[in-house]
Formats: C-alpha cells, structure tokens, sequence
C-alpha cells in the first residue's frame, strides 16, 4: 500500500484494515476497521475529508475524491465494485454501488439501496432506502426483492472475509 500525508494530513489506517499493496490512499482519510481496499484504488483525501466506516469493501481500480468542503462518507457495510468513482458523496449503511458507476457531489445513497452497474447518480441526486436505481442519469426503477437483499449481504460479508485472508496473507510475508 501507498500512503502519504498531504499537507500535515496523514491517513488514520485502522490496523484490521486490508489495503493492496498498489492501493493509493493519501491526506485527510479515516480506513476503520474490517475495511478492505482492493487493487489499484486510489482515495485521494487532499481535498476534504473521507471517512470509510467499518466492514466497507472498496473494490479494484475505484477512484475516490472530493470537491472542496464536501466530504465524502462511506458508512458501514457498503460494497462498492470495480471502477466505480465516488465524488464527495455520501453511502449510507449496507447500500451497494454496481461496477463501473459514478456518484458525483452531493449525492445520498440512502441504506440498503442498490445502485446498478455502469449508473451515473448526478449531483444532489437522493436514492431511497431499498430501491434500486440504474441508468444514466440513475432513476429508481423499483423496491429491492428478497433475493436483491440477500445477494447484497452474501457480497458485503464475502468481501469481509476476503479481506481477512488477504490481510493475513500480506501479514506473513
């Protein structure tokens, strides 16, 4: 992992965390614990801060940043797929972000939601809690199933225990 301060901000890394050794995380960033942080991610905290709460899967190449004074929030439980970029934005417990999606400036996930592969939530733009909403621009298309639930939990804890592996791997090297 590459990890720097920026500025006298140094990223507060919380010791149960996995972060991939080619992951860039830098500045005014707080990683809790269970936190995994997969291949060539960069979250970049020079601008304002980001807080990823615990249990958070943070997945390859995602890129996360921020517009000055907008912070962008993460909070427990959320997965978050390959290639997503997440702008000054807020993810509330449990929510999912499909591969390949953006979620600009001051945009609310709300929790359990489930936002579709390749959407982009403009900014300002609120989903619901439980809805799940794709497109470009993202629009809520309809409640969350059982089964969307239940794929969502089987993705979040499958990724906490990866994290754990890959954390104890990178440990014994």
């Amino acid at each position: 992992m590459i990890h720097y301060p920026y500025e006298g901000k140094t990223p507060d890394i919380h010791a149960g965390a996995y972060i991939a050794e080619n992951a860039v995380v830098t500045g005014d960033v707080e990683i809790h614990e269970g936190v995994s942080i997969w291949y060539h991610t960069v979250i970049r905290g020079d601008v304002a801060p980001t807080i990823i709460e615990r249990d958070v899967n943070i997945q390859d190449q995602s890129l996360l940043h921020q517009s000055p004074g907008l912070p962008l929030h993460i909070k427990e439980g959320v997965t978050v797929g390959h290639q997503c970029m997440l702008h000054s934005c807020t993810i509330e417990r449990n929510a999912l972000i499909g591969m390949g999606s953006t979620v600009l400036d001051g945009a609310v996930i709300r929790e359990g939601a489930f936002i579709g592969a390749g959407s982009l939530v403009t900014p300002g733009t609120d989903i619901p809690a439980g809805k799940l909403a794709l497109g470009r621009p993202a629009r809520v298309i309809r409640d969350l199933t059982e089964q969307d639930t239940s794929e969502m939990k089987r993705i979040r804890e499958s990724y906490v225990e990866k994290g754990r592996t890959y954390k104890a791997m990178q440990e014994s090297r």
